[in-house]
């Protein structure tokens, strides 16, 4: 299995050319090349979470704690917030992150267990993609940003999981043998059918929220577009 250090390493070197792509494919500013390279770190993070040590549980939960009010930001603040409102929201999220969910994560999680999978991978994904939804863009570029962090976060979640799987070969000898993690990172399900059925079940539910997330935007985008002119006839004919 391979240690902390290198999960870290990994997944920089990956959210640096993460971020290079946005730069230079995409265009978008520092701000969100920079964004993109660290939920690409973090995401290659994320699977410890579920580590047998305390430091990386607290580290991560940490950053998580700081990161996630941040990516809500734009959310709340179409609620016509006041500053103050707003502060105090954003403090509740970081304290029920911080000292919440991190006891209830660490007393219903074991190591390598359903949070070392493809669909814990891909749960981290959808989360990405729902708490980031600036409201100053239009529906074509806010899509392709949130599918821009959300596969950061998905390729540095992967990046971690290809790395377990790979020191899980044993290539001292002769013949390289598999060790006793061996094909417990990349894998769809696990011992426990309650742990892979809530797994699915979280899947689905933010699936479908994603779903009905760009659904509405490019409904939106095509009643207007509808609408519109049929308005500008109208107001013409008269």
């Amino acid at each position: 299995m391979a240690n902390f250090q290198g999960h870290i390493t990994t997944s920089a070197i990956l959210g640096a050319a993460v971020g290079a792509l946005g730069a230079w494919h995409f265009h978008y500013d520092w701000g969100t090349v920079f964004l993109a390279a660290g939920l690409t770190t973090v995401g290659g993070m994320l699977p410890d979470l579920d580590s047998d040590s305390g430091i990386p549980v607290r580290e991560l939960f940490g950053l998580a704690a700081v990161l996630v009010p941040l990516l809500l930001v734009h959310r709340l603040q179409r609620l016509e917030l006041t500053p103050e409102q707003l502060l105090v929201i954003l403090a509740a999220i970081y304290l029920i992150i911080r000292y919440g969910v991190v006891e209830i994560f660490k007393r219903f999680t074991v190591h390598r267990g359903m949070y070392h999978s493809i669909p814990a991978m891909l749960i981290a994904g959808l989360a990405v993609f729902l708490m980031h939804r600036p409201d100053h863009a239009i529906a074509g570029d806010e899509l392709q940003k949130r599918l821009y962090f959300a596969a950061g976060t998905m390729i540095g979640f992967l990046s971690h999981l290809v790395l377990d799987e790979l020191y899980a070969v044993n290539l001292m000898g002769v013949t390289p043998r598999l060790n006793q993690f061996a094909g417990s990172a990349l894998k769809l399900k696990s011992a426990s059918w309650i742990a892979t059925g809530l797994t699915y079940t979280i899947l689905c539910a933010l699936s479908y929220m994603a779903w009905v997330s760009t659904g509405s935007t490019m409904w939106e985008k095509t009643w207007q577009q509808t609408i519109s002119p049929m308005r500008n006839e109208r107001s013409s004919g008269r």
